[in-house]
Formats: C-alpha cells, structure tokens, sequence
C-alpha cells in the first residue's frame, strides 16, 4: 500500500509494449480508470475514462495514447489528479485491456508488455503482466481514499478473459481490499 503523510496526489500510469510484427495486425492495449461514488464504491462505475474520453472534471485524463504501441518508450499515459478529484468519490480502479481486433490475444502474446505507476518521481507500481499472461485483461490498481481523506494505492494485479467493453463493467466489482457490504 501506498500513500503516506498527505495522500496520494498526481499519479501517472504509463503502458508499454511492442508493436505486431509486419504482417500481423496491430496490438492495441488501453488503460482504462473507473470512478466509484464514495457512497457505493463498489456499486456501478460514476464514469469511466479511456482512450476516448476524460473525466467530466478533468482529474483524469489520456495525453499520450497508442493503437499499436509504436514509439519509444511508455506509448500510452493516464494522468489521476486525486488531489483534486472531488470528495463525491471514494474508489478509483485502474486496468488494462487489450482490444481482439484480428483474433484473441492474451498479455502472454504481447512482446514487451509493461505498466508503470509513479508519482512525481516515486515508482508505486513496476510489473509485466507475467502473472497474467492468459488473461485478455488486467486491472492493476486500486485507489481508495481512508477516513481522513487521503488517497491509497493497492496494487491488484489480477487477470480477466473479458472484451474490453465486458471488462470495464465488471473490472470494479472486488477490490484489493474486502468489500464491506459483502
């Protein structure tokens, strides 16, 4: 767990990996964040942010995305400002998915896969969905703000067989914590 002293505040979650080789089609991966109410935080997702979309505050947003993972480097960035994410939401949940554009592909037939969470210049989060290499996505954190306030991170490596859309309904239904109304 992470998030000492004041909380969390802007983190980065950075995705990486190797493009398809030539005459196959493109790898396409995605982080995806939902956002929970905090009055029901493992309830419905108040919003979702992808490729595609940001927050309706703007706290979470998708400067740097890719479809096909050319580049140098981390090729896909989300930013979470927690510290100014309004005080209406409790949880945010963090994953990536892997579009099956061109057949089914799992983390295991992705070259040089990779997610990096930092804040400022403090690494949080450093895996490479070994652990999940069968599953066609992976949330990889949770954000949960504690009685005081403060924003904590929980790393929750965990693999799904889900299309992206099936994924995002069901990615926040247990957390890295246990849900108290179950």
């Amino acid at each position: 767990m992470s998030g000492a002293g004041e909380g969390l505040g802007k983190i980065e979650v950075r995705l990486k990996w190797d493009p398809s080789s030539w005459r196959e089609p493109p790898r396409h991966l995605d982080i995806v964040a939902a956002t929970y109410s905090d009055a029901d935080r493992y309830g419905r997702p108040a919003y979702v942010v992808h490729y595609d979309s940001r927050s309706p505050d703007g706290t979470i947003t998708m400067p740097r995305h890719s479809t096909t993972g050319q580049g140098f480097g981390f090729v896909e960035v989300m930013i979470l400002e927690f510290d100014r994410l309004s005080s209406a939401y409790g949880r945010v949940v963090v994953g990536v998915a892997i579009h099956q554009d061109g057949g089914p592909r799992t983390f295991g037939d992705i070259r040089n896969a990779g997610v990096l969470v930092i804040e400022k210049y403090t690494e949080l989060l450093k895996d490479d969905f070994a652990r999940v290499a069968g599953a066609t996505a992976a949330t990889i954190a949770e954000f949960v703000r504690d009685s005081t306030g403060r924003w904590c991170m929980h790393p929750v490596i965990r693999g799904y067989d889900s299309e992206p859309a099936a994924f995002i309904a069901e990615m926040g239904r247990v957390g890295g914590l246990e849900d108290p109304s179950a």
